[in-house]
């Protein structure tokens, strides 16, 4: 028997009760034959959540409710059950680097797709990739930008969707409905799984109060888990009134346990395409990544493999989850003002209701707006009616043809060094301020198409310019030429502020070669699978 604890405080009274439940009852990998990995699915763009979330810089990057981002909750929330060196993140080269900024070591491992392709296509990558370590292994996957306010069931169900798994399960997690939601598919449930005795034994043994402690933590409970009778996409509110009155309707959450053979053997059955790109792949190495990808079919897991699988399971639960999928997704996560209204940063709100309003800089000043959402940026604002929040995606399918950054990109852009924010931009020329922190330093880099000239306007810099390196203060500046190797750090204890003047007839962020870099990034990266076919890439 573990030893009983006597908490001085609630937070530390859950946290050793958490750490008494999770070890005695499930210690992390008790079966050594059996490990059990975690794929977080991390590639989506979040368009219908624009304009906060870009191309480059999607929700999952972004700080929506409390201190961590979505991307850093999604980490937390398992880290009681699965290592860090057992967790891998999917995602597209573009979005690697700046997940790599926000995760601390021990970073958990990547595995980039050259291009996006649903995600049949992301977990089959994964589960061909992961069975060079462990083929007999269980896969747990989830996506990035989930909330879950009931952490506690979610890591219940994680435990007995395993031990599910392993019998040979395909194992979906349910959220029991809580409105006529229609922007969530949904799962019917049919007969429970006869003689689970490990469904029994997580029943009994999930965060129930322990005699002994007398933690008055309240027991989590679970349903059995059950067979699926069949998947149902997004229906109108009228259907989704049904689902939400039967008690066999759960919400599909896109959160999945089955062993990597398993998953592997149903995609040889019913997508032989995917399974045949996933062989060429395995067999000619990373080279072939990029071309055989693009051919893939572009399909959901759900469309592809669940809907036609007899494997399946669902344990269904109440976890508080919702899916940060649009802006009304914070009408079921944040606190509201007596008049029903989110506010967030610097609004002015005269006479507004069941309103969203999120300022960024700039003051916004919002006058009898009902059931309305507002979102401003630097460069962009979105008004929308709450009704239409979904369509917010047309938008940014608009803004692409347009040609122009306000759907890829932002003006301020997040660095491991600091931070840049484009303040104008025309033919010929950039402006930049950048901001560097302290003892930080940005690469040893070249430009072929452009040249930059370096105003110090606070702070202390140290240049490499060529063959020289010196240091210039504030009201100073220099010039560094079009193809000279050159580095900008801050040496000081304080940061360091600068005007950029870009030069040249290209100025794309891509015109860069990188010779040195504190952030591993001076290596060409390569789409895909590096090293030996199916090894990761871990990057501290």
């Amino acid at each position: 028997m573990l030893p009983v604890y006597k908490p001085f405080c609630k937070a530390h009274n859950e946290f050793l009760y958490l750490q008494r439940v999770v070890f005695q009852w499930y210690p992390p990998n008790m079966n050594k034959d059996l490990t059990t990995f975690a794929v977080i699915l991390a590639g989506g763009s979040g368009t219908r959540f624009w304009p906060l979330s870009r191309e480059t810089y999607p929700k999952q990057l972004l700080k929506i409710f409390g201190d961590q981002t979505l991307i850093q909750a999604t980490l937390s929330r398992i880290a009681p059950l699965i290592p860090a060196d057992q967790i891998y993140i999917v995602t597209n080269p573009q979005q690697e680097e700046q997940i790599r900024f926000q995760l601390q070591a021990p970073s958990p491992g990547f595995i980039t797709e050259p291009i996006g392709r649903n995600t049949a296509a992301a977990i089959g990558l994964a589960a061909m990739t992961l069975s060079k370590k462990d083929p007999n292994g269980i896969m747990v996957v989830l996506s990035a930008d989930h909330f879950i306010r009931d952490e506690r069931v979610l890591l219940e169900q994680l435990r007995l969707g395993r031990e599910i798994a392993s019998q040979g399960y395909l194992v979906t997690i349910g959220a029991k409905p809580t409105r006529p939601e229609t922007a969530y598919g949904y799962i019917q449930t049919g007969e429970a799984l006869p003689d689970f005795q490990g469904a029994e034994r997580a029943a009994r043994s999930g965060f129930a109060r322990s005699d002994a402690g007398g933690d008055g933590i309240e027991s989590v409970a679970l349903r059995p888990p059950h067979r699926v009778v069949r998947f149902f996409e997004k229906p109108d509110r009228e259907k989704a009134s049904l689902y939400l009155q039967s008690k066999d309707f759960y919400w599909n959450t896109g959160m999945f346990i089955w062993k990597i053979a398993t998953i592997l053997e149903e995609i040889n059955r019913f997508m032989p395409a995917l399974a045949k790109g996933l062989k060429t792949i395995s067999e000619q190495g990373a080279e072939t990544i990029k071309e055989v990808y693009s051919h893939l079919p572009s399909i959901s897991i759900d469309y592809g493999i669940l809907e036609k699988s007899d494997k399946l399971a669902v344990i269904p639960a109440e976890m508080g989850w919702e899916d940060v999928g649009s802006w009304n997704a914070l009408d079921e996560i944040l606190p509201k003002n007596e008049a029903g209204n989110i506010l967030i940063g610097n609004v002015v709100n005269v006479g507004c209701n069941n309103s969203i309003i999120y300022a960024n800089s700039r003051v916004i000043a919002a006058v009898g707006l009902d059931d309305i959402v507002v979102a401003d940026t630097d460069d962009a604002t979105l008004i929308c009616s709450k009704g239409k929040a979904q369509e917010v995606k047309q938008v940014v399918e608009i803004l692409k043809t347009k040609k122009g950054e306000e759907h890829r990109v932002h003006r301020t852009v997040i660095r491991p060094w600091g931070s840049y924010t484009v303040l104008e931009e025309g033919l010929g020329y950039k402006l930049k301020r950048i901001m560097v922190h302290p003892k930080s330093r940005l690469s040893l880099q070249s430009h072929t198409k452009r040249s930059e000239h370096w105003v110090v306007v606070a702070g202390t810099a140290r240049v490499t310019c060529g063959e020289s390196v010196y240091t210039i203060g504030a009201n100073q500046s220099t010039f560094v030429p079009m193809g000279v190797k050159h580095r900008l750090e801050n040496p000081m204890d304080e940061p360091l502020q600068i005007i950029e003047v870009q030069c040249g007839g290209y100025l794309g962020e891509d015109d860069i070669a990188r010779y040195a870099d504190d952030f591993g990034r001076a290596a060409p990266a390569a789409s895909g699978i590096t090293g030996p076919v199916g090894a990761v890439k871990k990057v501290m």
